[in-house]
């Protein structure tokens, strides 16, 4: 995957503020999965697709000075960061899940979250990640369902809500074109059963009303303005109209359904 087919550009200035807002709505649930995986001392981690540096650091703590982390992405402006706070144990490396060979080495951990519904060669990206598990070693895959729950606002009371949600149904159109499986999340726990991984569980959430679903959306929407309008989704009036209507709270927004899925490769 190339920069130019992912729609929420890691460059952008917006960046920054998406993934602040995943930190607050995805981290905790993130942090509770990898616990009751296991993570210890020594493990070696492949953080697939890192963009922030908040799980990076957090997997960087917890195998401590014997462990290793691999952070990648298709650009590590972001990503770089986590270097700085928590080397030696932490390697950042510019990799493209789909395109490129995978690492070397066997991992304890691989995880990616929000990576693999956004890519074409997902499939491939999914067997690489599996190929490089040691052991015992653990797959952890999040990815948000789209198609599973579309609305921005669940409730629609007037115009407001509905220009939301006119606004999430373009941007799943814009993502839909460059490859997005709109429906892939669900699918998760039959592919690492497919791929030979063993106990393999699942379970889904998503935020309602969530303060941070409100920045998530303004950034978000600064990213696809230019493409909103230049697909005719929406005018430069609506955007500025529904950007005023989330700064105002007048909206209870949401985001897709996440659903993380793990399996271990049999030892």
């Amino acid at each position: 995957m190339t920069e130019n087919r992912y729609l929420l550009s890691n460059a952008s200035n917006a960046a920054a503020e998406r993934f602040a807002a995943f930190v607050e709505l995805f981290d905790p649930s993130t942090f509770a999965h990898i616990e009751r995986l296991g993570i210890a001392p020594g493990w070696r981690c492949w953080e697939v697709g890192a963009g922030g540096t908040s799980v990076v650091g957090w997997l960087a703590a917890k195998v401590g000075t014997h462990g290793h982390v691999l952070a990648t992405d298709i650009d590590v402006t972001w990503a770089s960061g986590a270097a700085d706070q928590t080397s030696p144990q932490v390697e950042v490396r510019a990799h493209d899940a789909a395109l490129d060979p995978p690492p070397e080495g066997q991992f304890d951990l691989v995880h990616a979250r929000l990576v693999l519904v956004h890519i074409r060669e997902r499939a491939t990206a999914l067997e690489a990640m599996v190929g490089v598990l040691r052991p015992g070693g653990w797959l952890f895959v999040e990815d948000a369902d789209p198609a599973l729950q579309p609305l921005s606002a669940l409730e629609v009371r007037g115009p407001e809500q509905e220009l939301a949600n006119r606004l999430r149904s373009g941007f799943r159109a814009l993502m839909a074109a460059r490859g997005a499986d709109l429906a892939y999340g669900r699918t998760l726990p039959r592919l690492l059963r497919e791929a030979g991984l063993s106990d393999v569980r699942a379970d889904a959430s998503f935020p309602v009303a969530h303060p941070a679903c409100a920045r998530l959306e303004t950034a978000t929407i600064h990213i696809i303005a230019g493409q909103l309008i230049e697909n005719g989704i929406a005018t430069p009036e609506e955007i500025e109209l529904h950007l005023a209507n989330v700064a105002a709270g007048r909206l209870d927004l949401t985001q897709p359904p996440m659903i993380a899925a793990w399996g271990r490769r049999p030892f």
